[in-house]
């Protein structure tokens, strides 16, 4: 017998709201109708295990106003399943002080099975994964603006196609459909520099890698949104995001790579937040987890990680410990180790390097790093390596007036890097 996955949607709001049990969804929600003024309401943890079982009951109007306001997203894509049919009353949203879900235009709700049966051939899972791994490797060589559309796009057409299937074809087309938004919301993350945005998205991808039953996948995705909170230096969210990846990760079988790049995350978080101790710990434990190795296969999808790329995170991580030769020694291997395609890390490699050089006291070397990295970034931009460009800057500015300093200057505004930097 097939194991109920329940209302994968309002599990996948709650993970995504920082709610990492039933419990604390109730008391969120009590405490919550208080803030409303909805007198006497009190939600307990047995009524969220109804609302997250696989066949949810409509919840009350009040409760229904509390669940809107506290997670955002409407009771449809809460996975809820209005009783119209029944007489049952339509809820008044436009009371809602809130946005209901993911804001932008090819971004919206799954939906849930059609009542009258599959209308979708066998093969239209394996066809819109066809589209799915193309988009994963262009991702590496087509401008973010361009692909971008193109990926939304394809997830509307998923999400849109996905109540017309069943069975085997449906978690096909799910699995693909959660790849296909955990790739928009990295584009929009890394590339665009866009968090809420790709954080909704992110929300989409944890409910249709639900909808699969794929915790692999779902743990992917919930470690992709650590770093939403992680980047803003938010320790606590990121924890529970990262714990409930690595709880993810543990229903699932699990390869080597996948559980060092957990920690990987872990440690670049940690880093933002300023604990560069405990993020060379887990970068250590990760190196021991890839040395020793296990029997379990990477799985396809995951091509944003390696040995090279955990090296990087240990040199900007040393960077931010002020282990300044170790980090250039490290910096430099990676450097020799990336393969031709992976340009996107090699413009932040050299902002990395730019960085150690400047903490170094070497602004010639600094500069001449900073300008590598614009060279690479207009063969392929990655916001994230501007990024690390304009934070060597930021320290460069009692220097400003050295000629390798204005030598920067003069490559960072000339029109082509001003212009590109401006239109994505």
């Amino acid at each position: 017998m097939v194991r109920s996955a329940g209302n994968v949607r309002l599990k996948a709001a709650r993970l995504a709201a920082g709610y990492s049990s039933q419990q604390d969804l109730a008391d969120a929600l009590t405490e919550h109708a208080r803030v409303l003024g909805i007198r006497g309401l009190s939600v307990g943890v047995r009524q969220v295990r109804r609302w997250e079982s696989d066949k949810p009951p409509w919840p009350q109007p009040d409760c229904q106003r509390v669940l809107v306001h506290l997670l955002g997203q409407s009771m449809e894509m809460l996975g809820f399943t209005p009783p119209w049919g029944s007489g049952g009353p339509k809820p008044d949203l436009a009371r809602s002080p809130l946005p209901l879900g993911p804001r932008r235009a090819g971004i919206s709700p799954l939906t849930p099975a059609q009542p009258g049966g599959p209308s979708q051939p066998i093969t239209a899972g394996t066809d819109f994964a066809a589209v799915t791994r193309a988009h994963r490797r262009l991702y590496w060589s087509v401008l973010p603006t361009t692909l971008h559309p193109a990926v939304t796009a394809h997830a509307s057409l998923g999400r849109a196609v996905l109540p017309e299937t069943a069975d085997a074809t449906r978690r096909t087309l799910a699995v693909a459909l959660a790849e296909t938004y955990l790739l928009a919301g990295r584009i929009e993350f890394f590339d665009l520099r866009e968090p809420g945005p790709a954080n909704d998205t992110l929300v989409l991808a944890l409910q249709a890698a639900g909808e699969a039953d794929d915790a692999l996948l779902g743990a992917a995705v919930l470690a992709h949104m650590a770093f939403v909170p992680g980047w803003k230096g938010d320790r606590e969210a990121t924890a529970e995001r990262i714990t409930a990846a690595r709880t993810y990760a543990r229903r699932a079988p699990a390869s080597a790579e996948f559980l060092a790049w957990l920690d990987a995350v872990e440690a670049e978080c940690e880093t933002r937040c300023g604990n560069a101790r405990t993020a060379l710990h887990l970068i250590g434990h990760a190196e021991d987890i890839l040395e020793v190795g296990n029997e379990y296969a990477t799985p396809e999808w995951m091509d944003w990680f390696s040995p090279v790329r955990l090296a990087a995170f240990k040199g900007n991580t040393q960077l931010a410990a002020g282990h300044l030769p170790q980090a250039r020694e490290t910096l430099l291997g990676t450097l020799q180790g990336l393969s031709p395609h992976e340009d996107k890390q090699r413009s932040v490699i050299y902002g990395d390097l730019a960085a150690v050089e400047a903490a170094s006291g070497n602004l010639e070397g600094a500069c001449e790093y900073a300008i590598r990295a614009l060279d690479q970034l207009t063969l392929t931009w990655y916001a994230t390596g501007m990024d690390r460009v304009r934070e060597v800057r930021r320290t460069l500015a009692p220097h400003q007036h050295e000629p390798c300093v204005r030598e920067l200057d003069d490559r960072l505004y000339d029109w082509q890097t001003t212009v590109s930097a401006l239109s994505r």
